[in-house]
């Protein structure tokens, strides 16, 4: 089946994102300041395109690394996070992961977010229920008040610091706590299984959440930009995604 084959793909480029552990990591700056790229990036996106490539020949490719954000189009499109997380992928922080998406006419078909560290494969089909190593997973059915919120935020994205530290201020003080991973697309399907009860983040491109959209989604959780507004699979955008209580009360405190 062809979203199994995917999956074997993704699983495969983690054993490249961990043999990374025993060799000297090659960093790149990008625009920006803390804004990193290693050469295992690189690797990783050529190995995933390439052999993507071969189970859809005619498919397009939106992907971090270098300059492959084609369009989406109505035909297939993988959306691809080569590694999520690349500064903890450099401080050996095991919070980081590879997350590829398909879409078909700009809608997504299924998701796959895989951490390597902790053999953890986050994987959803559309319509068919979210999954954590084959078992379904769903978002907690509880309120703020009985859930960890976690955050996200980038040093090379300074214009909203003030805003996102304020709406994480609100949220801690209504939560049973508040955590920053460092990943969004592991956040944001942490999410989907439970652990967390809100992800809030005020700017993140499609890569980083295309994947983990439709898992949180499938597990029975809503996903918006911060306003409440529909998200972009195209170009970036805020994210909040919660469980359905947690989002309703998550999003009456971010407009207060």
């Amino acid at each position: 089946m062809l979203y199994d084959e995917i999956i074997k793909i993704v699983t495969l480029a983690g054993e490249l994102m961990l043999q990374a552990q025993d060799e000297e990591l090659t960093v790149f700056d990008k625009e920006g300041t803390a804004n990193f790229v290693t050469k295992h990036d690189k690797e990783i996106q050529f190995y995933l395109i390439q052999n993507l490539r071969q189970l859809i020949p005619e498919a397009t490719f939106l992907a971090e690394e270098d300059g492959m954000q084609q369009e989406l189009g109505d035909g297939y499109c993988f959306i691809i996070d080569p590694i999520d997380g690349t500064t903890n992928f450099i401080f050996d922080y095991k919070h980081s992961c590879i997350s590829v998406g398909l879409t078909k006419f700009g809608r997504m078909l299924f998701g796959c977010v895989y951490n390597p560290y902790t053999r953890e494969m986050y994987s959803a089909v559309k319509g068919e229920g979210a999954k954590l190593n084959g078992k379904e997973i769903h978002c907690s059915d509880k309120g703020l008040a009985d859930n960890l919120v976690a955050f996200g935020t980038a040093r090379y994205q300074t214009e909203d610091t003030d805003r996102i530290f304020d709406h994480a201020k609100k949220l801690y003080l209504n939560s049973l706590g508040i955590r920053a991973g460092g990943s969004a697309a592991l956040d944001i399907c942490r999410v989907a299984s439970g652990a967390n009860g809100v992800y809030l983040e005020l700017m993140l491109y499609p890569w980083d959440y295309a994947a983990a959209s439709l898992i949180v989604m499938e597990a029975g959780g809503f996903i918006s930009t911060a306003e409440g507004g529909m998200i972009t699979l195209d170009q970036p955008c805020s994210i909040l995604a919660a469980g359905r209580q947690c989002w309703k009360e998550a999003s009456q405190l971010l407009s207060e």
